[in-house]
C-alpha cells in the first residue's frame, strides 16, 4: 500500500487536473453554475423545515430547525453527491482506463475534490446563517477539518469498492441512489439522535455518518467536543473500511481493461 501511495503522490498533479476537469464538466453549459452547490443543500433543509418543524414538528433539542437541519446537510450532501459521482467513475471514463497508464484511482478521488468544492460553496451560506442565529464561534470549531479528514476516509472506502465492483457488476450503479437514499434517514438529518431508543444507540452509531453529523452539531451548534465514543467507532469503521477498500481496488485494478 505504502508503493501504492507513492505511486499516487507523484501523479498529485493529474490528481489536481481531474478535480478541475470535474469541477468545469459539472458546470458546463449551466446556467446557474456553482450556484447548484447552495441551492442543494438549501431547498432540502427549507423543504424538511416545513414538514418537519411545522407540519411534523420533530424535536431538536432546542435549536432553530433551519440551522439544525443545514448543519446536517452540509457533509450529507458532501457525501451523498460523492458517492453518486464516484461509483460511477471508471465506468464513465472508460476510453482513459483501457489506453492509458495511470493510477485508477485518481478518478474516484477527483469527484470527492470536486465535491469539495461544491462543500466550501454551500459554506458560505452556513457561516451567514451562523451569524443570523447568533452562534457563538467556539475553539471546537477546530474540530471540523479533523471530522471532515475522517469523512473522506468514509468516502474514500466507499468509492474505491463501488467504482472497482461497478466494474464487474453495473447492477451496483442502479443500487447506489436507492442506497443512498435509504442512508440519509438512518443518519440524524432531520431528527436528533435523541430520538433513537438508548437500547439501539450503539448498534445505531455503526453507521459513520451518524456519529459524523452529530459531531458537527456538537461542536458547532452546541459548542461542545465530540462524544468520544461515537466519533472514535466512526473513524474507526471509516479507516478500516478505507483500508480494505484500496487493497481491494489496487487487486482488482490490474483487470480492469479486460473487463471494460
Amino acid at each position: 500500500m505504502l508503493a501504492d501511495l507513492k505511486t499516487l503522490y507523484n501523479y498529485r498533479e493529474l490528481l489536481g487536473m481531474w478535480v478541475f476537469r470535474e469541477i468545469r464538466v459539472r458546470y458546463k453549459q449551466s446556467f446557474l453554475g456553482a450556484a447548484w452547490a447552495i441551492l442543494q443543500p438549501l431547498v432540502l433543509m427549507l423543504m424538511f423545515t416545513i414538514v418537519f418543524s411545522i407540519m411534523a414538528r420533530f424535536p431538536t433539542d432546542g435549536i432553530p430547525y433551519p440551522i439544525f437541519s443545514y448543519t446536517a446537510l452540509l457533509p450529507w450532501t458532501l457525501f451523498a453527491t460523492s458517492i453518486s459521482f464516484g461509483v460511477n467513475s471508471l465506468i464513465n471514463n472508460m476510453s482513459l482506463v483501457t489506453k492509458t497508464y495511470f493510477p485508477r484511482e485518481v478518478l474516484p478521488m477527483g469527484v470527492i475534490g470536486a465535491a469539495l468544492f461544491d462543500y466550501t460553496i454551500a459554506s458560505s451560506i452556513f457561516v451567514v446563517m451562523l451569524i443570523y442565529y447568533k452562534v457563538p464561534l467556539t475553539w471546537h470549531f477546530l474540530w471540523i477539518p479533523v471530522l471532515l479528514v475522517i469523512q473522506i476516509f468514509l468516502m474514500l472506502g466507499i468509492i474505491l469498492l463501488g467504482s472497482a465492483l461497478t466494474v464487474f457488476y453495473r447492477d451496483v450503479r442502479f443500487v447506489v441512489p436507492l442506497g443512498v437514499q435509504l442512508w440519509l434517514y438512518a443518519t440524524p438529518i432531520i431528527y436528533p439522535v435523541s430520538l433513537v431508543p438508548e437500547k439501539f444507540r450503539t448498534l445505531y452509531m455503526l453507521n459513520p455518518m451518524a456519529g459524523i453529523v452529530e459531531s458537527y452539531r456538537q461542536v458547532i451548534l452546541r459548542g461542545q467536543p465530540p462524544v468520544t465514543k461515537d466519533i472514535a467507532l466512526a473513524a474507526a469503521v471509516s479507516i478500516i473500511l478505507f483500508l480494505i477498500s484500496y487493497r481491494v481496488f489496487k487487486r482488482l485494478e490490474v483487470v480492469f481493461n479486460d473487463i471494460i
